[in-house]
């Protein structure tokens, strides 16, 4: 398999292509759901005022068919009227002042009408608004309708009331009927967005894929050809009997090559860091005996277990020990590095680091600008970043700077002779 096919870069852009393709889908349903929901308002809007316009218009119509002749209300046009004949249920309600009203020329029964007691209800209001009322009740027989009181007037008081009622179960369900469509259709849109801006989201992210393959084949083709030369030389060196001195700046130019390649392949996301158990104190005697100048560098070390990368850390404690025996005052002055659980130091004996200066030597770019500085302390912050540690600078007790490396510590070694696989990996 490819490594770059399963690089964190590649992962992150897939979750990022999945997180587009949600957040089109989603902001698509939240426009279709508003533009639904206005639309399911509007049209149960719409019906209502339909229905109340059609019971409204049909009471109004016949209560001006009918008539009083003293005090006798006339209910003979109803048998002919076209409005009569349309209504689905049809009633006229008629009281003398202060009584209860009594149902008159019921249609289709008296139990498509309301309850005495809601009958009674619509009778005072048609009398308090004196002119056509609409109300939504339930028949006694089951099923709810929309009715409208319309007033007949007996001289100047309002004598009965034709009482007009349409079923709203057909409105109703052709209401449902719209909104189940609505849904199907809101859902099938957001499936087709979905799709759409996964396809879109993958096109877009295809030219980043191909560069992030070119990255990684730009780092191998670099890798091998860096090394080759180096190898040829170190051959070459060796060959014609040249001095250790050379010999040690191919040994430190090969690291450094080495170095930058990882540091390439980990923040492009092409490579993971890989954490495991190691000893630290081996690590770090280990790591300072490969120096050329170890002599003047003492180790004092403690067993200490943490977790991280043995290339990084190695690279980190190198840069601060070359760091300091470079500007930690004349050449051969003695480093002192120190081992404890979960902390490295490394101490010189210069003229140290202005105090307002310790957090800028840490910047990439700075390449010496002072006593006690160089780029590898941006490195070793770096690795000390990628280990959820930290890094500073500090005055040394008698004079002299002290270099600090914290990492979280693991737990502890079961003894100081613990089986390792490698210079200071802890062994299964």
């Amino acid at each position: 398999m490819n490594h770059t096919d399963t690089s964190p870069a590649v992962a992150r852009l897939r979750r990022t292509r999945r997180l587009m393709t949600l957040l089109f889908a989603s902001t698509t349903a939240a426009c279709l759901v508003v533009l639904a929901v206005v639309a399911i308002r509007i049209d149960s809007a719409s019906r209502r005022s339909g229905l109340d316009h059609e019971v409204g218009s049909r009471a109004a119509g016949l209560s001006r068919a009918v008539w009083f002749d003293t005090g006798v209300l006339h209910l003979e046009p109803l048998r002919e009227d076209e409005l009569a004949q349309g209504a689905q249920v049809l009633a006229v309600l008629q009281a003398a002042p202060g009584k209860t009203p009594t149902v008159r020329n019921v249609v289709p029964g008296r139990s498509s009408l309301p309850d005495a007691d809601e009958l009674d209800e619509v009778w005072h209001r048609v009398l308090d608004e004196q002119g056509t009322v609409q109300v939504s009740a339930s028949a006694t027989k089951g099923g709810r309708l929309r009715w409208a009181a319309a007033p007949v007037w007996d001289d100047d008081r309002i004598g009965a009331a034709v009482l007009v009622g349409t079923e709203l179960a057909r409105s109703e369900h052709d209401h449902d009927l719209l909104v189940r469509w609505l849904a199907l259709g809101c859902t099938a849109l957001v499936c087709c967005a979905a799709a759409v801006g996964h396809l879109l989201s993958g096109r877009a992210m295809r030219p980043a894929l191909r560069g992030l393959g070119q990255q990684e084949q730009f780092l191998a083709e670099a890798a091998h050809e860096l090394r080759t030369p180096l190898a040829t030389l170190r051959l070459v060196v060796e060959r014609n009997g040249s001095s250790d001195e050379a010999l040690r700046l191919v040994d430190r130019l090969s690291r450094l090559v080495t170095g930058l390649l990882a540091r390439a392949r980990l923040e492009s996301g092409a490579q993971r860091v890989e954490l495991v158990p190691l000893r630290l104190d081996q690590l770090v005697e280990a790591t300072v005996e490969e120096l050329p100048d170890h002599e003047s560098v003492t180790v004092t070390a403690e067993p200490v277990v943490v977790r991280g990368d043995p290339d990084l850390l190695a690279q980190a404690v190198r840069n601060l020990v070359e760091n300091a025996q470079r500007h930690g005052g004349p050449a051969g002055s003695p480093v002192e590095v120190g081992v404890t659980p979960g902390l490295v130091t490394v101490r010189d004996h210069g003229d140290g680091v202005p105090l307002a200066e310790r957090e800028r030597v840490f910047a990439r770019g700075v390449t010496g600008t002072g006593p006690g500085t160089g780029a590898g302390l941006a490195i070793v912050r770096w690795v000390a970043g990628l280990h959820h540690g930290t890094a500073r600078l500090t005055d040394a007790p008698g004079g002299g700077l002290l270099a600090e490396l914290r990492l979280p510590a693991d737990a502890p070694p079961a003894s100081s002779s613990s089986s390792h696989e490698g210079p200071g990996t802890v062994g299964a």
